[in-house]
C-alpha cells in the first residue's frame, strides 16, 4: 500500500512541475513554440514521466485551467443568488484578465475558450427554465450565448477593459434577456 501512495504522489508531482515549467515558458513563448523537451527539462523530470500523464502539451493546460474554471463556475452556479449571477460572472473574468490576455498573445485562448463554452452550456442548464423551450431552441441559443459572452468577455479585455463591468452586466443580462422573449415569442408564430 505505501509504494502504491508513493506512487500516487511521484505522478501528481510529476504533474505539477510539468504544469509550472510549462506556464514559466509560455510567458516567454507561444504554445506552437515549445516542445515537450523543453517542458521536461524545465521541470526536471523524463519524458516518460510526460506522457504518463499528458499525451499533448494542450493537456497540460487544460489540467491547470479546468479544475480552476469549472470551481468557479460551481460556485456561481450553485452559491451566488440568482440576481447576482451575471456580476459574478464578470467579476470572474476581471480576476482572470492577466491569464486570458496571456493565453491571447500566447495562442493558447482555444484552451480557455473550450472550458469556458463547457461551463457556460451549465451555467445556462441550471439558471433557465428551459419547460417552454424546444430542445433546438435551448442547444442553438446556449451556444449562442456562450459564445456571444465569451466574445464579449475577449473584447473587454482586449479593449483594456475601459468600459465598467456594470455596464458589461446590463449588456449581457439585455441580451440574455431579449433572446430569450424572442424565441418565447417565436413559439407562438
Amino acid at each position: 500500500m505505501a509504494a502504491t501512495n508513493h506512487s500516487r504522489q511521484i505522478k501528481q508531482d510529476s504533474q505539477i512541475y510539468l504544469i509550472t515549467a510549462l506556464l514559466q515558458i509560455l510567458k516567454n513563448k507561444n504554445l506552437n513554440d515549445i516542445t515537450v523537451t523543453q517542458v521536461v527539462k524545465r521541470a526536471g523530470v523524463s519524458r516518460m514521466a510526460f506522457y504518463r500523464n499528458f499525451e499533448t502539451l494542450n493537456d497540460v493546460l487544460i489540467a491547470y485551467f479546468k479544475p480552476k474554471i469549472d470551481a468557479e463556475f460551481n460556485l456561481i452556479i450553485n452559491k451566488v443568488p440568482p440576481e447576482e449571477k451575471i456580476a459574478a460572472l464578470g467579476n470572474f473574468f476581471a480576476e482572470t484578465s492577466d491569464t486570458m490576455e496571456l493565453a491571447v498573445k500566447r495562442n493558447y485562448e482555444f484552451i480557455i475558450q473550450n472550458i469556458f463554452k463547457e461551463n457556460m452550456l451549465n451555467f445556462y442548464d441550471a439558471v433557465i427554465d428551459w419547460s417552454n423551450f424546444s430542445a433546438i431552441q435551448k442547444k442553438y441559443w446556449t451556444r449562442f450565448m456562450s459564445a456571444g459572452v465569451y466574445a464579449i468577455w475577449r473584447e473587454w479585455l482586449i479593449d483594456g477593459q475601459t468600459d465598467s463591468l456594470n455596464d458589461i452586466h446590463v449588456l449581457l443580462s439585455d441580451f440574455q434577456t431579449s433572446t430569450l422573449k424572442a424565441l418565447k415569442a417565436e413559439e407562438n408564430f
